[in-house]
């Protein structure tokens, strides 16, 4: 009998060495070193996903190869379709990430359920029939095209698809696989990238799409080698606070489409339902006029949307000061506060702030600055702002509001939800024509100017 052969694998990066070393000279982290017996030599025939001699591989010219329009395959959610780029790709692996209990499985079981004329294969690790059933049962949708698998053996998955032919595949989730040509146990680094190899072999080669559900870790990256992340043609990453309905679909990677776009859902008890205007449920539909509020047009993706932005301004009880934000980067709003101290005069360095992004989003748009400046000023004052204007513009260190791409996008949705002014930087390009919106629009170029206008 052969010697079984082990190496060490780094559980956060996946970077091999045939020794145990504390810190991973590949990302720097200490003691993630695992150790894990190595694949096992098996017939060729056993490797391949169709247990039969792999296809000779031959070398072309590019101006061989026959370019032809990728075939997509639309689902009855416009949501995940925008994300994806058009629709799920033939032949494509896409990994899905997210926090548990925040609805991966729930959403992939509904697309899959609502796709009628599509043969589609669902395999769970981790959930038994009967509780898939129950979710199912939940969701009230009926397909006669739709299978379960509950198994983690890569070699019997693949003995079913052989025999079912499906054209759509869905793993939940790919941390319980497990391949027979690794020894090592399921979740391990090893296992997680070559169970990920074979569902990609076999993607490609039945032109078969492929989603493969992922945990994540603490720190919000997904779970396994960063290698898993370049295996795949796309990762979604979906993502929200379990104590709101609202949920975000968001793209990391796309092989095939934009990695701008971003899908969001509202969680009901019948399921995920697709929010087609998310402005009007970010914002909170109020008459009385409240200090430390400010909308702000800000874009996610190629789609426009208004959110509010909450802050409270008091003075401080302990010697330092407290910085707290919600759903906004905290360095940011710290630079802001600078800003605010040197441009503008305000005393900021006495005083608490908290900041929040209504309704559970976090927000990267360097356009929501002027917003939150203005909801701390109205704090630091006690001045409401009109729940008619909104705000569009970057602020620099310098104090000035600087011009955000795409703002005539920003001006329509404003328009449409019916607010009355949007306060945007004048240093926009020449040209661009605001007296065909019906919305005032107010060019401002310095943080001393926004002060002296609304307060």
């Amino acid at each position: 009998m052969s010697k079984i052969k082990t190496a060490f694998f780094c559980q956060n990066c996946g970077y091999e060495s045939t020794k145990w070393t504390g810190k991973c000279p590949a990302c720097n982290q200490w003691n993630t070193f695992v150790e894990e017996k190595v694949q096992k030599e098996l017939p060729l025939r056993q490797q391949d996903w169709r247990s039969s001699s792999a296809k000779p591989t031959r070398t072309v010219h590019l101006d061989a190869v026959e370019a032809i329009e990728e075939k997509r395959l639309l689902t009855p959610d416009a949501e995940l379709n925008r994300v994806l780029g058009g629709g799920i790709v033939a032949g494509s692996l896409v990994l899905v990430g997210g926090e548990p209990g925040i609805g991966k499985s729930t959403l992939f079981l509904q697309n899959a359920l609502s796709l009628k004329n599509v043969k589609t294969l669902y395999v769970s690790g981790e959930e038994s029939e009967q509780q898939i059933k129950m979710r199912a049962d939940r969701l009230s949708i009926r397909n006669d095209q739709f299978y379960l698998l509950t198994e983690t053996s890569t070699q019997t998955i693949f003995q079913e698809i052989r025999k079912l032919e499906p054209q759509l595949v869905i793993i939940d989730s790919i941390q319980t696989l497990q391949s027979p040509l690794i020894e090592s146990a399921p979740g391990s680094v090893s296992q997680i990238r070559e169970t990920t190899a074979e569902l990609q072999r076999f993607a490609k080669e039945s032109n078969t799409p492929v989603f493969l559900i992922g945990h994540i870790t603490k720190d919000g990256s997904i779970a396994g080698p960063k290698i898993l992340e370049h295996m795949v043609d796309t990762v979604l990453q979906f993502e929200g606070d379990q104590h709101y309905a609202y949920r975000i679909l968001r793209t990391i990677k796309n092989r095939f489409g934009s990695t701008a776009e971003l899908g969001i859902y509202e969680m009901t008890g019948q399921g995920l339902r697709q929010v087609n205007n998310p402005s009007e449920i970010l914002i909170s539909q109020r008459d009385d006029l409240l200090s430390g509020v400010a909308i702000a047009a800000t874009i996610e993706g190629l789609r426009p949307m208004l959110v509010e932005v909450q802050a409270l301004v008091t003075q401080s009880v302990y010697g330092t000061p407290q910085r707290t934000a919600t759903g906004f980067d905290l360095r940011r709003l710290q630079l802001l506060l600078a800003v605010l101290e040197k441009r503008g005069g305000f005393h900021f360095g006495v005083k608490d702030v908290f900041l929040n992004i209504a309704g559970g989003l976090r927000v990267e748009d360097p356009s929501i600055d002027l917003a939150v400046l203005c909801a701390l000023l109205s704090s630091y004052e006690d001045v409401g702002i009109s729940h008619k204007y909104c705000f569009a513009g970057e602020v620099g260190l310098s104090g000035e509001i600087r011009a955000v791409n795409r703002i005539e996008q920003r001006i329509a949705e404003a328009e449409k939800l019916g607010f009355s002014k949007i306060f945007i930087s004048r240093y926009h390009k020449k040209g661009l024509d605001f007296s065909k919106f019906n919305i005032e629009v107010v060019p401002l170029g310095r943080v001393e100017e926004v002060y002296r206008l609304l307060f």
